[in-house]
This record gives C-alpha cells, sequence and structure tokens, in this order.
C-alpha cells in the first residue's frame, strides 16, 4: 500500500484545491492568501503548497476551514473537486497485528 506521502495528488485530474481556496477568501471576505492563513491558524507557505498541488488538503485543516466558514465538510470537499461518498481507512491499518 502506498504512503500518502508516496501519492502525486496532481495527477488526480478533478483535484482543483485552487477553488476552494478562493471560496473561502470571497466568503471571508479577505484580502488575499495571507489573510486566509492568519483565519486558519497555518503558516503562510501551508497555502502556497496546497495552491501548488504539493500538501493536500488535510483532515485538521478541512476541519478548520469548516469551523470558520460554516461550509460543511461535504461542501468544502466538493469545492476542491472529491466527489467521494465515504473515505477509507487503508487495509494495512484496519488489520490487527498478529
Amino acid at each position: 500500500m502506498a504512503n500518502l506521502l508516496d501519492i502525486d495528488i496532481s495527477e488526480h485530474v478533478d483535484y482543483d484545491p485552487n477553488n476552494l481556496l478562493d471560496t473561502l477568501v470571497k466568503k471571508l471576505h479577505l484580502k488575499n492568501d495571507a489573510a486566509l492563513s492568519r483565519a486558519l491558524e497555518v503558516a503562510p507557505p501551508v497555502i502556497s503548497k496546497i495552491r501548488h498541488r504539493r500538501l493536500p488538503v488535510g483532515a485538521s485543516l478541512l476541519i478548520r476551514m469548516h469551523e470558520i466558514s460554516d461550509l460543511s465538510i461535504k461542501e468544502l470537499r466538493a469545492l476542491m473537486g472529491d466527489r467521494r461518498d465515504k473515505f477509507r481507512v487503508g487495509d494495512a491499518s484496519s488489520k490487527p497485528k498478529p
């Protein structure tokens, strides 16, 4: 099973984190990505790495986006092109250790 960090998120054609970030900037009436990073309480390079598809939007950041925007997690995922109904944990982590 591939490690999450080994997966190239640029391969996912429908994935567009820019739509998500742009929507948050507009909804929150922010001036730019620096203001968004302050609102999300993350370092500015995190937003840049997400925009350039070098870093996926993690669960904790997605939850923070939900908290400050009042958009549902499903709506936030849809904004970035994630249309999956459910997230599943990989096989290796769900099996008991011998």
